[in-house]
């Protein structure tokens, strides 16, 4: 677990996701989607595959959750801080497809689309 929430600290929220587009701009970030990991918990909205491009490379992938930046700093999301509109967490084997080096993780501007 991490200690990310800091009490009194007013973190920025957003009401909705950014435009998705036929490539969407983000950040991908790293993330640990097992049981305990701070990927949050699936939604029914998901389930869905989408292919994210970076590093010269894409990679197709299932999302399993959906951030809710309203919603955070709890034990569902690790106590994390809510999260930008433009994230993309993704787990080890996105970044391994990617064939992005360990040194230049946790985060890499991507493009995302829907498959």
């Amino acid at each position: 677990m991490t200690d990310c929430c800091k009490q009194g600290k007013f973190y920025p929220t957003f009401k909705c996701s950014s435009r998705v587009s036929g490539h969407t701009k983000a950040v991908l970030t790293l993330s640990s989607f097992e049981k305990g990991g701070d990927g949050g918990v699936p939604l029914n909205r998901c389930l869905q595959n989408i292919t994210i491009y970076g590093n010269g490379r894409s990679v197709n992938a299932m999302v399993i959750d959906e951030c809710d930046s309203t919603a955070r700093c709890d034990a569902d999301h690790d106590y994390q801080p809510p999260c930008p509109n433009n994230i993309v967490d993704a787990s080890k084997a996105v970044w391994k497809s990617l064939r992005v080096p360990e040194s230049d993780r946790p985060e890499l501007d991507i493009y995302w689309s829907q498959t």
